[in-house]
């Protein structure tokens, strides 16, 4: 492959994965954090950057599907954990909430706002959306003719505006660190990441990012391997340098006011820098992030469903994913975040623990039981967490868990996790061997 190729791969990528979480929460978290804004935009480069690159990589290794990885725990783990991945990325909330943020932000701002017929206007916004997006998807070979070449340069151009003038003309002193991050910001800036979705992103993009490699005649496992990490790297450090310049954009406006959640940093931002042609800057902005991320979103649910379903063609399962997604869309934005938050809060561990065991496999023989054990009791906890969430609260069980290490900062999960992995350890060198199928399947995987 030529470096231009890997450069618009690595665009697509990227385009891939920014959508509207990634506009969303690096504004809000610059605001929140002030002026201890390097320690916490490093903490969430690590979880929103870092650790979707490190999953890419284990899924290039492999040179398959996150079922792959997923089986080295158990076969029916694998195809219903990622099942239950590409659902959440897909059409249960990741696509529902790009959607949402093109019409709230994006469609919004060329019409204003009319809460009377709000629902209305919705409804039409994303059926419209949803069918563009459909009729890319159809498409995925044609991705990075669209994406790569096209509509990123135009976003990232955008963005650079909007930053580059505010840097220049925003010049009131960042305030101080507001209470969530004024004494742990870095460990803050790593929960943020989380909601970028985009570690659980790369279990569903890196199998569609080697089908285009391929694509372009690499099919040595070395090569596709190494190009698939450079790809990984353009689309990392462009993640990077936009998380940097959104969240300090976000900092410089901690001074302006308060604001709710990013959306609302990004929109004053706007405001203040270029009068009302500012939200409409903004409004293009965030429908060509959000639009970008829904097809590329899609085309992944797309080729992984139609795999595992052989009955199902890939367009049939992009239909189903297009009109499910349009339904959920239109029960708002606010419902979907509330349902997303939880979810994640469990999925991501999981997605951790399972992503660092592949990268230690060879150094434990690849047994099943080190795999099992530090899923069950990472799963434990990560389920209490995310139930907790939703409102379920249990006195007995909370004191628990408020005692496990790194609790106070959001990772109470990780000290089980090496315990189970231990104790699988263990019963593999003094319990009963691994079982032939247990050997097969490790084999296959």
């Amino acid at each position: 492959m030529k470096k231009k190729d890997i450069f618009f791969v690595g665009l697509m990528l990227f385009s891939m994965f920014f959508g509207a979480g990634n506009l969303i929460f690096p504004p809000f978290l610059g605001m929140g954090a002030g002026t201890s804004f390097w320690p916490a935009i490093i903490g969430f480069i690590i979880t929103a950057v870092g650790l979707p690159l490190v999953v890419l990589t284990a899924i290039a290794l492999i040179n398959d599907s996150a079922n792959a990885l997923g089986n080295r725990v158990h076969p029916w783990f694998g195809t219903i954990f990622t099942v239950a991945i590409y659902l959440s990325i897909g059409p249960f909330f990741g696509i529902p909430r790009n959607a949402n943020v093109a019409f709230e932000m994006g469609f919004k701002s060329f019409v204003g706002n009319v809460p009377s017929h709000h629902s209305a206007l919705l409804l039409g916004f994303t059926a419209v959306f949803f069918f563009i997006a459909y009729l890319f998807s159809l498409n995925p070979s044609k991705m990075v003719s669209y994406s790569g070449r096209f509509i990123t340069p135009t976003l990232l151009l955008s963005i650079g505006v909007l930053c580059v003038i505010g840097f220049l003309n925003l010049d009131k002193p960042i305030k101080a660190p507001d209470v969530n991050y004024h004494t742990a910001a870095l460990f803050k800036g790593l929960l943020d990441g989380y909601s970028t979705m985009d570690a659980l992103g790369s279990l569903a993009f890196g199998i569609v990012i080697i089908t285009t490699i391929q694509q372009k005649g690499v099919n040595d496992q070395k090569q596709l391997t190494k190009f698939t990490i450079k790809a990984g790297l353009v689309a990392g450090a462009a993640l990077t340098l936009v998380y940097i310049a959104i969240g300090y954009l976000g900092a410089k406006m901690s001074a302006y006011g308060t604001f709710d959640n990013g959306t609302a940093v990004l929109s004053n931002a706007a405001t203040i820098l270029f009068g009302n042609g500012g939200k409409m800057l903004l409004g293009a902005i965030f429908t060509l992030a959000c639009f970008t991320a829904c097809v590329g979103i899609t085309i992944s649910c797309g080729v992984f469903f139609s795999k595992i379903f052989p009955k199902l063609s890939y367009r049939l399962v992009v239909t189903i994913i297009m009109l499910a997604s349009f339904f959920i869309a239109n029960l708002g934005l606010n419902q979907i975040i509330a349902f997303s938050v939880p979810i994640l809060d469990m999925a991501y561990p999981l997605t951790i623990v399972l992503v660092t065991l592949s990268f230690l496999h060879r150094f434990f023989g690849g047994s099943q039981k080190v795999y099992a054990g530090a899923m069950l009791l990472t799963g434990i906890v990560s389920l209490f967490d995310g139930l907790k969430m939703f409102g379920l609260d249990w006195a007995f069980l909370d004191s628990i868990t408020e005692k496990l290490p790194l609790a106070s900062v959001g990772f109470d999960w990780i000290v089980p996790a090496v315990i189970g992995g231990l104790a699988g350890f263990i019963l593999e060198k003094f319990g009963k061997p691994s079982t032939p199928k247990e050997i097969k399947m490790e084999k296959i995987s």
